[in-house]
């Protein structure tokens, strides 16, 4: 029997609902459930709470109940662990989650019976060095990005690849993003559709100041590092969307492949061409 872990974001209408649900469909398997100690609260279950940070010492399958961003938290916060998460989308888009709550009884069959595979997610390191020294890290699922602040004039952003230069971007920014990231901020500012399986970098620029500015996909094992240059002072760096970090004239942006990943829980007939269709193209019919 699994040990089970669930999580929920409680600023989705609709999740404390699916909670409930997804806790009486476990016991009624007997299985073994720990929650976050915040959802156990709610549902008045503190004998089961525990830290999330203490879910990979206690469990061996975590249900993320939230959107696409409550997903790229927890996959942060388990960076390393090799625990495998299960996401069930109670937000609107869901890309990166794998079950809907009117599937709840199917996908704990599934997980009961280990009738799914789990997805091996690469992720990124950034850090922020000023004068010789570290001044920001961070660990991204998704995506980093490095961009100007509110004001109209544009940020420069030039790159190398392992020492190699490769060119100098004038606009809004830049975004570096694994894979996954693809099909989030990368996807919006022009960036190509990666399949999650393919291990790369991706380059993106945002709004570029010039027609010869293209997106690249880069080999995983290099290392970017980012030299950044504006008119003003409002400059950003950030981690999933998530976490910013202000960044300063002649900063140096270094990007790598993380040594951790993020393990996801797929149905094996699901293939990704098919998540595309439905959550970007309207449920196309290939």
């Amino acid at each position: 029997m699994k040990r089970i872990g669930i999580m929920m974001n409680a600023s989705k209408p609709h999740a404390l609902q699916v909670a409930k649900e997804l806790m009486q469909l476990l016991c009624a398997k007997n299985a073994f459930v720990l929650l976050e100690q915040g959802l156990a609260s709610v549902l008045g279950r503190d004998d089961c709470g525990i830290p999330l940070k203490e879910f990979p010492n206690r469990v061996e399958i975590v249900f993320v109940l939230g959107g696409d961003g409550t997903l790229l938290g927890v996959g942060r916060e388990l960076a390393g662990a090799k625990l495998p998460i299960l996401g069930i989308n109670t937000g609107n888009l869901g890309f990166l989650s794998e079950a809907e709550p009117d599937n709840l009884g199917s996908a704990v069959d599934r997980v009961l019976n280990n009738d799914f595979c789990i997805e091996e997610r690469m992720m990124i390191d950034a850090e922020c060095i000023r004068k010789g020294e570290i001044v920001h890290r961070g660990t991204a699922f998704n995506d980093v990005g490095i961009a100007k602040g509110s004001f109209g004039r544009i940020v420069n952003c030039s790159v190398s690849m392992d020492g190699m230069f490769l060119g100098s971007y004038s606009g809004d920014g830049i975004i570096v993003s694994t894979p996954t990231g693809s099909t989030a901020y990368s996807l919006s500012c022009g960036g190509p559709i990666v399949w999650p399986g393919f291990q790369a970098i991706l380059l993106t620029p945002i709004c570029p100041h010039t027609l010869t500015s293209r997106p690249m996909v880069l080999p995983a094992e290099s290392e970017l590092e980012v030299r950044v240059s504006a008119a003003h002072h409002e400059m950003g760096m950030t981690i999933d969307g998530q976490i910013g970090f202000e960044i300063h004239e002649g900063d140096l942006i270094r990007i790598r492949r993380s040594q951790n990943q993020t393990y996801l829980v797929k149905w094996r007939e699901r293939s990704f061409f098919e998540v595309v269709r439905k959550k970007l193209h309207g449920d196309e019919k290939g």
